[in-house]
């Protein structure tokens, strides 16, 4: 099985309490579950980790060099400000897919920008934990572990 590490940034632990309104009910619990089953599905293991610094972040995506096959993160705020996690991602080589539960660009207009999205394959954000899952299928086309997306 293919591991993809799935990434998640700061604040991302207070899901289900932290403005449900726009993050919605589910917990970081119910995320983890959701991603263990999709990526079941899709016949991959996940590495699924959550962290509040950015530094731990950067050691976690730098491990994942000659350990996973690709990325999925969700840098939460420090998609606005972190070169250091931009330039882990590059370092490392592997494919990532971006993903936001609330659509960014909908939002205050300091988190338009992501300095992730540079060198992200693609980008889901707006759809909820569900992006996640989306992303994980992506991934999976990327991989070329999902039948689906071969056609």
């Amino acid at each position: 099985m293919q591991l993809v590490a799935v990434l998640n940034g700061p604040n991302l632990n207070m899901l289900g309490t932290r403005e449900p309104e726009k993050y919605g009910a589910a917990t970081l619990d119910d995320l983890e579950t959701l991603c263990a089953e999709t990526a079941e599905e899709l016949g991959l293991a996940i590495d699924f980790r959550q962290s509040n610094i950015e530094g731990e972040l950067v050691s976690w995506i730098q491990e994942c060099r000659g350990r996973a096959a690709g990325i999925v993160i969700n840098p939460a705020a420090y998609s606005h400000t972190s070169v250091a996690i931009l330039d882990a991602l590059a370092a490392v080589g592997l494919p990532v897919v971006e993903v936001h539960i609330t659509n960014i660009h909908r939002r205050e207009e300091f988190r338009h920008h992501s300095y992730v999205s540079r060198i992200a394959t693609g980008v889901i954000c707006g759809l909820g934990i569900g992006g996640y899952a989306l992303a994980l299928r992506a991934m999976a086309g990327m991989l070329g572990g999902d039948e689906e997306q071969d056609d």
